[in-house]
């Protein structure tokens, strides 16, 4: 499939970048590593006028411990999420769901903040995001603004970030030692998951985030509720599919997304060392 017609500009900055999506509205969309936008542009589902090149912008680039939070820029890459020697100590969560994003041609061009801002359901790293408790760090015209993970996700392919806003940053509080487990079932390797599971336990509570399960990427918060109730492993699992929507495709039907989910929450309670 060849995209509409567009046009393409290279931003020079952040505030060039903001100030070309606010010049061209809703006309506009930011490309970074472009493996979410440019499969949409061509199957003619997104068809922006206007293509702002973020992907040079190095001061959104890197992975930093900052006052007991680690902090990510929008445009690092999933490679070097993979190989961050702070998200290795601080969220080796993080690290391993990133090795197993895609293939390798995808890890050293898809960026994390394009895939939180692509909003899909399906997506490992922002269910990891959701699991880990993340604040979205949003830069418009109006100035900057922190925006919980647990609210950017608004609808299919819908996310709060605006038009007219880039996603700069992605805090989380580190989890030194807290231990985690992500599972996902695929039907061949590369493939997007039929469905998955974060998930960290720390002191203060457990995140579950569940892959594939509704419209959103979305929390298993039933499941949660019951772990930090004190359940154990496998009834606090019988609770995982709880307020979702899992879709119906030619990979899984509804009941066995929610059949899958309960499994997968169970092995990994029982990995991040849930009694059973």
């Amino acid at each position: 499939m060849i995209p509409a017609p567009f046009d393409y500009v290279r931003a020079e900055s952040v505030d060039h970048a903001l100030a070309l999506l606010a010049e061209h509205g809703d006309e506009a969309k930011p490309l970074a590593g472009g493996h979410s936008l440019l499969p949409l542009m061509k199957l003619r589902l997104a068809t922006p006028a206007v293509l702002v090149d973020v992907g040079r912008l190095d001061e959104l680039r890197g992975v930093r411990l900052v006052d007991g939070a680690v902090e990510i820029g929008a445009l690092t890459r999933h490679h070097e999420l993979e190989t961050s020697p702070v998200l290795a100590e601080h969220l080796p969560l993080l690290a391993h769901a990133a090795s197993q994003v895609g293939d390798p041609q995808v890890r050293h061009r898809g960026t994390l903040g394009g895939s939180l801002c692509h909003g899909d359901p399906a997506s490992d790293l922002a269910a990891v995001v959701l699991a880990l408790g993340a604040t979205l760090v949003v830069q418009g015209p109006g100035g900057t603004r922190e925006l919980p993970a647990i609210e950017t996700f608004t609808g299919f392919l819908e996310t709060a970030v605006g038009p007219d806003e880039l996603l700069t940053a992605v805090r989380i509080p580190a989890a030194t030692g807290a231990p985690w487990s992500f599972q996902k079932f695929t039907r061949r390797a590369q493939d997007w998951a039929v469905a998955g599971v974060a998930a960290v336990r720390r002191p203060q509570g457990c995140g579950i985030a569940l892959v594939n399960m509704g419209p959103t990427p979305l929390l298993a918060s039933a499941a949660m509720a019951a772990v930090d109730a004190g359940q154990d492993a496998e009834a606090a699992a019988e609770l995982a599919a709880e307020g979702t929507e899992p879709p119906s495709d030619v990979a899984a039907s509804p009941e066995y997304r929610a059949q899958l989910a309960r499994v997968l929450v169970r092995r990994a309670l029982e990995e991040a060392g849930v009694s059973r």
